[in-house]
């Protein structure tokens, strides 16, 4: 185990300081500064080897997390890495991405702060990368199998990696002009810089995986070429049916969709020229929704010039300490300050919008915002509660309720489920014979965790339909992956 008295001789937890507000909002660099190698080792010499690691309970992909805070604290990278990446293939997303269920679950947190086990996690693979540990791993023998995936977001990038690995060829689909899905367009710079990703992929390409950008499955071929074409399908297309508000005034100019505003200031910052490009500068934003794609509209519209920045959430301001209901080693849902919400602007709770309101030229210029109540179990507007916000700029980010369906029933035969997921079975196959299901298309709006802890699991499932047996890892928790999922 790490310093048997680790837990004992320290017991705060540190953390990288973030860069000051006033100059990470000038740039699109990430903000945390470089870690200290002193602090992080202090900190993994805080893990307490548990008798029941219920770190790996919390952790989707079962993450050997005492192993690797062990070997961390003794000096030992390389051989972190290795553990590392026996069970998570992208410790450089989900060590910046993940809200850290695993901590949640820590046993150091029943009675002190938790291990910092997510700035372990991504310190680990920086260091890897750094000193070139991390190679390609081309597979020893190819099966003579090909495999599609469409969707090149964390579902399918992982699924990817592991059929390549087991020796099929694989090419990877996707309708945006680069690899990456919601790691690309989703995710702005200040959260993880885009370089990360061109690492991984740079690795992926020399073990053989294809990459095929640009191309929309269902457009530029159909589900059922695709079918025939390849031994093997995998549908990792995300939940990117975005959550409506239909409400007074929504088609006023000036109201969009979280993601159509996020995928511009991506491409933006990637150098590309996005005309008419929605942009925060000089205006007074509105973000309607507490999440993270939230929060990263706050942080973008920080960095664009917003004259003003109102984040509305329609639900209760959560605590700040873990509520009765939500006992350890459950994952508590909390109030967060996260870095964007430290660059400014107001948060306001218990915020239902009403409506709308534009000017003579069709442009929004206000919302008009009533305090929720609780009725019948159901969030309503109080009356006589309205009041009216400026805003030149509103950006809806209250979640995505599936994935996109057009052309995959009626091209492939695939079913949907009452909740609009693809409907699968426990082995993650879809009702079209010889389709898997991965991510946020079968399970619906989830975390990155979950994609790859998904992308992994199918994966074991093609090999195994294309090969009789596999020898890939199969899934880590397969109750809570197939819970309410199989097919309608």
């Amino acid at each position: 185990m790490a310093d048997p008295k680790g837990f004992m001789k320290v017991t705060e937890r540190e953390l990288p300081p973030r860069r000051p507000v006033p100059v990470r909002i000038m740039d699109w660099k990430e903000v945390y500064e470089p870690g200290d190698s002193a602090v992080l080792r202090r900190q993994a010499g805080r893990c307490m080897d548990c008798g029941i690691p219920f770190c790996h309970k919390g952790c989707p992909l079962g993450n050997l997390i005492p192993e690797w805070n062990d070997l961390t604290w003794r000096g030992e990278g390389r051989s972190a890495i290795e553990r590392l990446h026996a069970t998570n293939n992208f410790p450089e997303f989900t060590g910046r991405l993940c809200p850290a269920p695993c901590e949640s679950a820590c046993v150091l947190g029943i009675n002190q702060p938790a291990v910092t086990i997510k700035q372990v996690e991504v310190s680990i693979i920086d260091e890897a990368f750094a000193n070139g540990w991390v190679e390609a791993e081309p597979p020893g023998r190819l099966t003579g199998k090909t495999v599609a995936v469409v969707g090149s977001g964390p579902a399918g990038l992982a699924a990817a990696q592991q059929l390549t690995r087991a020796g099929h060829t694989v090419a990877v689909f996707e309708r945006d002009d680069r690899i990456g899905g919601l790691l690309r367009y989703g995710i702005p710079d200040f959260k993880m810089e885009k370089r990360h990703l061109e690492t991984r992929l740079r690795q992926m390409r020399d073990e053989g995986t294809r990459f095929r950008a640009g191309v929309e499955i269902g457009v530029d071929i159909t589900w059922a070429d695709l079918r025939k074409r390849y031994d093997a399908v995998v549908i990792a297309t995300g939940a990117t049916v975005p959550r409506e508000l239909p409400i007074p005034g929504r088609d006023l100019a000036g109201v969009h969709f979280a993601m159509e505003y996020l995928v511009e200031s991506n491409k933006a910052t990637a150098g590309d020229r996005v005309p008419h490009q929605i942009s925060a500068e000089g205006k007074h934003v509105v973000v309607i929704g507490g999440g993270d794609t939230g929060a990263d509209c706050i942080g973008t519209a920080h960095r664009q010039g917003a004259l003003s920045v109102t984040n509305l959430a329609i639900g209760k301001q959560p605590p700040g300490e873990r509520p009765a209901s939500q006992p350890w080693p459950m994952t508590p849902t909390l109030f967060e300050v996260s870095s964007a919400h430290e660059e400014g602007g107001e948060r306001a709770y218990l915020a239902s919008t009403v409506e709308f309101l534009g000017n003579d030229a069709g442009e929004v210029r206000a919302l008009r915002v009533a305090e929720t109540e609780f009725v019948g179990g159901r969030r309503v507007p109080k009356s006589g509660t309205e009041r009216d916000i400026p805003a030149d700029l509103v950006l809806i980010a209250m979640g995505f309720t599936g994935p996109e369906q057009a052309h995959v029933h009626d091209q492939l035969g695939a079913q949907f489920t009452e909740r609009g997921n693809v409907a699968r079975d426990d082995s993650y196959q879809a009702t079209a014979p010889g389709v898997f299901v991965a991510g946020d298309a079968g399970r619906g709006q989830s975390l990155i965790v979950w994609a790859i802890a998904e992308g992994r699991a199918a994966a074991a499932r093609v090999d195994e339909y294309l090969m009789g047996e596999t020898t890939l890892p199969v899934p880590v928790h397969p109750t809570d992956i197939a819970i309410g999922l199989q097919p309608a």
